[in-house]
């Protein structure tokens, strides 16, 4: 069974985990009724605002900037598995802590990255309801810290972006699979593949060229070594679009012609490793979205599933949708994955997932998915 789904069915004592340290930007997602009658009355509720527009100028300008200095991080302060978003929270595009709302994640993307506001929207509202607070408005885009008190036992989700199998997922880019160890911080072997395939395929730069290759070449890897290794639904769709990510958004958007597309390794290692834009930086000069994960797809087709017998046993699987049955992927992604994180909320908690999960909906790419209302219309 998915991880999200076992988390979802996972038991814990409300004596082994007092509601006054409960985080507010940790997720609910996987407590028992009983735990959430005691958290949720003592949590600061916020009735979600709706997401932010488009800017007014969607450009290229200068983001390393004096308004957003790079800063290292503090003791307690929380990165986690998205290169991009630790680079926002670094500079100070989020809160530098790496606790952020929705709606600052929205506007750090766009103004930071470029992303263009449909897909900052469908990225950040996945993510939310999977490793935010519902009742808060708040979510961390690392994992665990000395600030999330006392944490409730395995397998119960404890918050934030790193939970593996939500918004983080296997055959990362530059992170290790979770069944490793290690699924959040930059992984200097994974990113030493990263350098030798841009030399092989792209004379030295990453390009999307060298993204269908590498993609294709780490899935094929955690099938080879992680006996469970899982790439299903959501993940499927996130994979390609964050192999796609580094030669969109992490490049010069003063690069014209030849150049364009075009990730140094120099700058790669910035963003991946350091959390830092490099010096006089400008973001890309027009919004960006994931439309070329359709086209490494398509240099290497590969179905979305997982292992099941232990390493070199992968099974597609399509149960859970996919890059390219997006709306099946919506719909399990609601009905089975959050309705199992959250399968009999009340209150404010209720209100505030119709409230965004409805926000959700009108970020999908595509206008024709029939929408689910798994707590009902009204």
């Amino acid at each position: 069974m998915l991880y999200w789904l076992s988390v979802a069915t996972a038991l814990i004592t409300a004596q082994s985990f007092k509601a006054s340290a409960f985080p507010a930007y940790a997720s609910l997602g996987g407590l028992s009724q009983r735990e959430l009658d005691v958290i949720v009355p003592s949590l600061p509720a916020v009735y979600p605002p709706p997401p932010p527009p488009p800017p007014s100028y969607t450009g290229t300008k200068l983001v390393h900037d004096p308004d957003h200095p790079w800063q290292p991080q503090k003791p307690g302060d929380l990165r986690g598995p998205c290169p991009g978003l630790n680079t926002l929270a670094s500079h100070g595009y989020l809160p530098r802590d790496g606790v952020a709302t929705p709606e600052q994640l929205i506007i750090a993307a766009q103004e930071g990255l470029n992303m263009n506001n449909r897909l900052a929207r469908f990225a950040t509202y996945s993510t939310f309801l999977l490793d935010g607070n519902i009742v808060t408005n708040l979510v961390s885009i690392g994992g665990k810290s000395n600030r999330t008190g006392v944490d409730p036992p395995f397998p119960a989700i404890v918050g934030g972006m790193s939970n593996h199998g939500t918004f983080e997922g296997d055959t990362s880019m530059t992170r290790a699979d979770a069944y490793f160890g290690d699924n959040s911080n930059f992984d200097q072997e994974r990113f030493n593949q990263f350098r030798n395939f841009s030399y092989h395929y792209g004379d030295g730069y990453y390009n999307l060229t060298v993204a269908a290759e590498l993609r294709y070449h780490l899935i094929q890897q955690s099938i080879a070594t992680n006996p469970e290794f899982s790439m299903m639904g959501f993940r499927h769709l996130t994979a390609y679009g964050e192999a796609t990510f580094p030669a969109t958004m992490f490049v010069d958007g003063r690069t014209t012609g030849s150049e364009e597309g075009q990730l140094d390794m120099d700058t790669a290692e910035s963003f991946f490793k350091h959390s830092r834009f490099p010096v006089m930086f400008h973001r890309s000069n027009k919004p960006r979205g994931i439309e070329p994960a359709l086209d490494l797809l398509a240099v290497h087709p590969m179905l979305p599933g997982r292992n099941v017998a232990g390493v070199n046993s992968f099974v597609a699987d399509l149960s859970m949708g996919s890059t390219i049955e997006y709306c099946n992927m919506y719909t399990q992604l609601v009905n089975e994955t959050i309705r199992g994180l959250y399968p009999n909320p009340t209150g404010v908690l209720k209100r505030n997932l119709k409230i965004n999960l409805r926000y959700f909906y009108q970020s999908l790419e595509y206008d024709y998915c029939i929408e689910v209302f798994p707590y009902g219309m009204h």
